[in-house]
């Protein structure tokens, strides 16, 4: 079928030419997918990342929300997002607010799933099959750490739009899909950057089943005019800093901070064999397959995630002795798209075996696709059945001694008559959700890096300044709790960083004022 007879069906197949699904069947598939995504990624709010970046959406929005926080006063990133979406935070509570984010990414998330799915593989209910299977080898076998469905921030938005892209690249719209992955940049400048190049890769792989550059020059611009909202408050991140603050910044935020999504020799093996193992299962469904024009197209975007990947590998195996340079290149994150395209590429991938064996291998085809069901279902049905269990937010999970005695310390803070609003903490290094619940400013936490260098940098010292223990023995090397560090030199912290209480454990007990203490925690005052 040439490709003006794939425009007229929207798609491509090997045998003929389907009806286009009707409006209640994409409904219906489209609600479908929904669920499972709401299955995957409904965890209570908090999740991780939501105290970052919904934080920061609030913060851009009403500036005395928690006003003259460190991490919330340093430089925004993520613009658009904040401003297209952080705007619902002036007449929504923060958890509020976290659950309408989540229902409209995992609601469009879905409506593209289905739209991509439909495009690669043109039948009823595969899209659902497909979604199940993406959301368990995204979580199961990826390599850096990176999700397509979770809590809410600007790469949830922006993976909206490469799937879309996606999918026009595969119905051949390549104008179109220039135009939707420059929109994803606008939201998540590496999301959609990362995916454009995956995009061009793959129109080079293509070789004669492309369009002339020349006839793509209109979505090309217009992608990347639609991008510089995003890119540039990236790029003014460093500008005007000393180049030795921005090579210490890249030191800290790769090697530092997040060598487990940007700095390949530091992944667990564990991760890399499972990312291996299911890259050459792609490669196996693309050898056992056979695959129409528009399924190319698509193969060609994953194999296109997997070279920049490839890439992200060798830059960090040239650079082994050499961090300063390896820091400067591998802090692009290298490894976002393919963590999310592999998973992709096999969940279709596979529907698209199953689907062929079917129709010419029956009985294999059923063992196959009771095979997938049987993967798909344990992974979706484990968290149905979970979800009426209560449970600890994961941005609290492991990152603070009993939940229930930290949420009633940051409600009772949050309460308080007595405390300013702009009452600056002490808190714990490893706590994330401070502010989401306390309502006040902290000095420094590790969760919350900044983005700009000179912050990072600023954000460096303070973490090791008030959490280091100054041995050289990794499992040593920060204090267990601030407790440790005794009250006169948490008076010479809070005096130092302006801070005028301290939450922290309530054992030992220090020779400071109680304002407040429950089981596990305390609050102190540090000035009079």
């Amino acid at each position: 079928m040439n490709d003006e007879g794939e425009a007229a069906c929207g798609f491509a197949t090997t045998t003929h030419c389907p009806l286009l699904p009707t409006r209640r069947l994409v409904w219906a598939e489209t609600a479908l997918v929904f669920l499972v995504f709401f299955l995957q990624g409904a965890w209570p709010v908090p999740e991780v990342n939501e105290p970052y970046y919904l934080g920061k959406a609030i913060h851009y929005w009403n500036p005395d929300w928690v006003r003259g926080d460190f991490f919330l006063d340093s430089a925004d990133t993520h613009k658009v997002f904040y401003f297209t979406f952080g705007w619902l935070s002036l007449w929504l509570p923060p958890v509020a607010f976290a659950w309408v984010g989540r229902m409209l990414t995992w609601g469009l998330l879905a409506w593209a799933w289905q739209r991509l799915s439909f495009a690669v593989l043109p039948r009823p209910w595969w899209s659902v099959l497909s979604a199940a299977l993406l959301v368990c080898l995204n979580e199961r076998c990826h390599m850096a750490g990176e999700w397509i469905v979770g809590g809410v921030e600007a790469k949830g938005f922006a993976f909206v739009l490469v799937l879309l892209g996606v999918e026009a690249l595969v119905r051949n719209r390549w104008n179109r899909a220039w135009l939707l992955l420059g929109g994803a940049a606008l939201f998540h400048v590496l999301v959609g950057g990362w995916s454009a190049v995956a995009a061009g890769l793959a129109w080079l792989w293509l070789g004669g089943d492309r369009p002339p550059l020349r006839s793509m020059w209109p979505g090309l611009l217009g992608g990347f005019v639609l991008s510089l909202p995003g890119l540039i408050p990236s790029l003014i991140l460093t500008w005007g800093v000393d180049s030795e603050v921005v090579s210490k910044a890249h030191l800290i935020y790769v090697f530092g901070r997040l060598p487990h999504h940007l700095a390949p020799g530091r992944f667990p093996l564990l991760h890399v064999i499972r990312f291996v193992l299911l890259m050459f299962l792609w490669l196996m469904l693309c050898q056992a397959t056979p695959v129409d024009r528009a399924g190319s197209r698509f193969r060609a975007f994953v194999a296109g995630a997997i070279v920049i990947g490839a890439v992200g590998v060798v830059i960090g195996l040239l650079t082994a002795r050499n961090p300063v340079a390896g820091a400067a290149l591998l802090r692009f994150y290298w490894f976002r798209l393919s963590d999310v395209a592999v998973p992709m590429g096999v969940a279709l991938g596979g529907a698209e075996f199953v689907d062929w064996l079917l129709r010419s291998r029956p009985a294999a085809g059923k063992r196959w696709l009771a095979i997938f069901l049987v993967i798909a279902g344990l992974h979706v049905g484990w968290y149905a059945f979970r979800r009426p269990v209560p449970a600890v937010p994961r941005a609290d999970k492991g990152r603070v001694a009993n939940y229930g005695g930290w949420r009633d310390a940051c409600q009772w803070i949050a309460n308080s008559g007595s405390i300013p609003p702009d009452a600056r903490f002490l808190t714990p290094s490893m706590s994330q959700t401070f502010k989401w619940y306390a309502r006040r400013p902290e000095v420094v936490t590790w969760k919350d890096i900044p983005q700009d260098a000179h912050s990072i940098v600023v954000w460096w010292n303070r973490i090791n300044d008030i959490h280091a223990t100054g041995s050289e023995d990794p499992d040593e090397r920060w204090h267990r709790s601030l407790a440790e560090l005794g009250s006169n030199r948490l008076r010479q912290l809070g005096s130092k960083y302006h801070a005028d209480y301290v939450l922290t454990v309530s054992r030992p007990r220090l020779d400071l004022d109680v304002v407040y203490a429950n089981d596990s925690y305390v609050v102190y005052r540090l000035c009079d």
